[in-house]
């Protein structure tokens, strides 16, 4: 047990063991090894106890991050769990997938010192982890049954989070999602090397016992309308994510063998979940013995390309067209990808796609780095006479994702969009312009991380408690 802390004078920085690169390909295990409790309480008792901890300033969460390091240098897990979860609904899923580089531990200030950052995230999944070994997590128990109803879309982090919140409030809940399987893009989104889907299944276990009521394969708007869910519920949360995808204008986009980077995902994690998946089965979405490139520079575009690598792929390749400096995607990330064999080719875009009826070739540009667009990013611009071609099998699009034309799906003309079609609310309420209709998450953000996500649920349940304590206030007002 550790006597003291700022001990990241003496103590290296020590990453979790990963598992060997060609072992990693020949399976879907998460690649990172469990830490023993010695490495845990020596790796957090490097914290140096800033007054003004930057990790916690750059989560999304805030999450008291000095505080449980320092309980678990001392081995006092079970208070570290409860100060983790105290403001994080899903400590263990965050620890695995966030892009802790560029956040808590990208804002170290041990790190700034060259010393090395603490390993937050690791920190983060092992105490959480024991905390489930050892029964500490329980399901909510509020001490106040409230009569009020709430309604939520989408039962990903969002959707989930907010679920939580409100029924340690005492609110019922009703969960609404058009898949199989409850978390969203926990389940069908990221794949198992980075999150076994039988965390999310744990987690939807415990909310289903604390009361949470959950309806799949419900289509909103075709199933039950959105009428309907108003007059059922007393307050209805809109936690849809972002699903439809980015499209290039690029010629020969209408090849067979192109496809998107969600629909491979989702066949992917279906494949996983031993579900029969038609279109992987014909091999349209499977690329086992293909020439794969994943055109993009996102998280998305890493899962896509370490997924096909553990497909079977005969290579993978990533277009990216801006350079290594700019890219968008977790820096680990890109390194794993790389361990595992998948090649980069930076500051490269794609001119056309070739082949008759079928992709065989994707003729690439290269690309240079020109003015700051508004944003402050340098614009990638072609280099002219750089075109090759290099040689596709399957090609599968990580552009991003835009939200789905929810006044349409939802038969709900009145609900107010952005010129980008994410729902408007009104900052300080997250409510919408339909009384009692609140949204979070991407669907209001644009696509964002799954930490932002947890956020913005936890933000919503707390207003909509406020609507819903207030509304008697004001009634009788009148």
């Amino acid at each position: 047990m550790a006597e003291k802390m700022l001990r990241f004078v003496d103590i290296d920085r020590r990453m979790p063991e990963k598992a060997d690169a060609q072992a990693r390909r020949e399976n879907w295990h998460e690649i990172y090894e469990k830490i023993a409790a010695q490495q845990a309480s020596e790796q957090a008792s490097r914290c140096s106890q800033c007054g003004v901890p930057f990790c916690q300033v750059h989560c999304p969460l805030h999450n008291n991050i000095p505080d449980w390091l320092l309980l678990t240098a001392q081995g006092r897990l079970e208070e570290a769990y409860e100060i983790s979860s105290a403001t994080n609904n899903f400590p263990e899923i965050c620890g695995r997938i966030c892009p802790q580089d560029r956040l808590c531990e990208g804002s170290c200030v041990i790190e700034q010192s060259d010393h090395g950052t603490v390993t937050i995230g690791s920190i983060e999944t092992y105490i959480t982890d024991a905390a489930f070994e050892n029964g500490w997590v329980r399901p909510a128990t509020p001490a106040l049954e409230r009569d009020q109803s709430i309604a939520i879309i989408g039962s990903g982090p969002g959707g989930l989070a907010a679920a939580d919140m409100l029924r340690r409030q005492g609110y019922e809940v009703d969960v609404y999602d058009r898949h199989d399987r409850v978390g969203g893009l926990l389940i069908y989104g990221i794949p198992n090397f980075k999150l076994e889907k039988e965390l999310v299944a744990r987690r939807a276990d415990l909310l289903a016992e604390s009361g949470v009521k959950f309806h799949l394969n419900t289509n909103i708007g075709v199933d039950v309308t959105f009428d309907e869910l108003r007059d059922r519920h007393d307050a209805v949360l809109v936690a849809t994510g972002v699903y439809a995808p980015r499209e290039m204008n690029c010629p020969g986009d209408e090849l067979d063998g192109i496809v998107q980077a969600m629909a491979y995902l989702i066949a992917a994690n279906r494949v996983g979940l031993n579900d029969t998946v038609a279109e992987f089965d014909n091999g349209t979405l499977d690329a086992k013995d293909k020439n794969v490139i994943v055109i993009g520079g996102g998280d998305t575009a890493m899962d896509c390309v370490r997924t096909a690598v553990r497909q079977g792929a005969s290579s993978v390749t990533c277009l990216y067209r801006r350079n290594r400096e700019n890219m968008p995607g977790s820096v680990r990330e890109v390194e794993n990808a790389e361990e595992e064999g998948v090649d980069f080719a930076w500051l490269s875009g794609p001119e056309t796609f070739l082949g008759d009826r079928r992709v065989d070739a994707v003729r690439v540009q290269k690309m240079r780095l020109g003015l700051p667009d508004a944003t402050g990013r340098q614009w990638p611009e072609p280099v002219p006479g750089s075109s090759h071609d290099l040689k596709a099998d399957l090609v599968i699009k990580a552009l991003g994702f835009d939200p789905e034309n929810l006044p349409t799906l939802f038969g709900q003309p009145d609900l107010p969009v952005s010129e980008w079609g994410t729902v408007l609310v009104e900052p300080e309420t997250g409510m919408t312009a339909l009384d009692g209709v609140f949204a979070a998450g991407d669907i209001v953000r644009g696509a964002s991380l799954v930490v932002w996500a947890i956020h913005d649920g936890r933000a919503a349940a707390a207003a909509i408690h406020k609507y819903i304590q207030d509304r008697p206030k004001a009634e009788a007002d009148l």
